[in-house]
């Protein structure tokens, strides 16, 4: 038997020769993940504004504990009433957690700011004047309120202009996303639309957004990275894009859905939210 020739390679970090020119260029890792912090019981010299937010905590567990997953109305409880030292003590309690949403039409404005219990979410409702109307806390996976606002100013169809000179892709992409938007059953998946793997000219980009403009909602997560979602002029369309530590846009889309996965809590979330406000009012009623 012939012996075989095989030359050994070493392998492995620095056993090859790279120029720093061919090195792969890769994408900064976000240095930041939230994660969940349990708040502290704030010590407060007031003891009505204490016993004011215990009971609010006490009445949101025993809500959230008899609600049936996924039926309506959500478990709401109205903060109105509470007085301003309460409703201080009720922020440093709740803190605020990855989503907040701003949500303005002809009804005024809503502020939307999830709290560190991921699906417990604080809304403020503003009338044209700026008037605080309303105040709120909603247990559910996204507040109405946000694929209410975004229908309101929505049309079911839209007549874009004719597109400029030099925009070739833009036109078949509204094309497709008006075909979508218009089929659309409310339920069904998500039709994606990937304009970070399409080849976008400044024409094609300037068009689209000219076509398809922001619409009454934008909402901001902050989690791994940055995801802006905003809905559009036209029904169940909405703009998605996601950005890097360095505020680099890494992910464009276009999504023709009733609300964007990304902008709903998780019903374990939900579930494990109301584990964690259980310890919560446990550490409370200790004081």
């Amino acid at each position: 038997m012939k012996p075989l020739n095989i030359p050994v390679v070493a392998l492995g970090p620095g056993s090859q020769p790279m120029d720093i020119e061919d090195a792969p260029n890769l994408l900064d890792l976000p240095r930041d993940i939230s994660g969940f912090v349990m708040p502290q019981v704030p010590e407060s010299r007031d003891g009505a504004a204490f016993e004011s937010v215990r009971g609010v905590i006490r009445q949101l567990v025993a809500t959230l504990s008899a609600h049936e997953a996924g039926s309506r109305p959500y478990p709401r409880l109205e903060l109105t009433s509470l007085d301003a030292k309460s409703i201080e003590l009720l922020n440093q309690t709740l803190l605020d957690g990855e989503v907040s949403a701003l949500l303005t039409g002809r009804r005024g404005t809503v502020k939307i700011q999830e709290t560190n219990f991921a699906g417990v979410w604080r809304l403020l409702h503003y009338n044209p004047a700026g008037e605080l109307t309303r105040d709120c806390l909603e247990a559910c996976p996204v507040p109405d309120a946000i694929p209410d606002y975004a229908a309101d100013a929505a049309a079911p169809g839209l007549e874009p202009a004719p597109p400029p000179r030099g925009a070739m892709n833009s036109p078949p992409v509204l094309h497709e996303i008006r075909e979508q938007a218009a089929a659309y059953v409310p339920g069904q998946p998500a039709h994606v639309v990937n304009l970070t793997l399409l080849p976008m000219s400044s024409q094609d980009s300037e068009y689209l957004n000219q076509a398809l403009p922001a619409g009454p909602v934008a909402v901001l997560s902050r989690g791994y990275g940055k995801c802006r979602v905003s809905s559009t002029v036209l029904r169940n369309v909405w703009r998605v894009q996601y950005f890097n530590n360095m505020n680099t846009l890494i992910l464009n889309t276009v999504e023709v859905v009733d609300i964007p996965e990304v902008v709903k809590a998780a019903r374990e979330d939900i579930d494990d939210s109301l584990n964690r406000l259980r310890e919560l009012l446990e550490w409370m009623e200790q004081e």
